[in-house]
């Protein structure tokens, strides 16, 4: 683990958390995007809507350029969540890349 500087051994808690939180936030988002699938009368511009939207839309809106709505049915944020989900898993889950990275340089130092 020559790669691990002590720099990298001081900011890799920060990052692994925020980059955690990050991507939970992200889900939740996109888990919200789901639901309203069913209701497309909502206006995700006006209250508290556009908390979920704004983060949400640009990924979506390009999308669903090249996945075409199934039975009138917008499917892209349930592919958007599964993409985000496997991400979260490969660096912040149990057995992520950073989490492991974290696990050896508090071994290590």
């Amino acid at each position: 683990m020559s790669f691990v500087t002590p720099t990298l051994v001081a900011v890799l808690p920060v990052v692994h958390l925020m980059l955690g939180l990050l991507l939970t936030v992200w889900t939740l988002c996109f888990l919200v995007r789901i639901v309203l699938t069913w209701y497309p009368q909502v206006d995700l511009r006006v209250g508290l809507w556009p908390l979920v939207a704004i983060p949400t839309e640009p990924l979506l809106a390009s999308t669903r350029r090249l996945i075409a709505p199934i039975g009138g049915v917008d499917v892209t944020p349930v592919i958007w969540l599964g993409l985000i989900s496997l991400v979260r898993e490969l660096l912040v889950g149990q057995q992520g890349l950073l989490s492991q990275l974290l696990i050896r340089s508090s071994m290590v130092g």
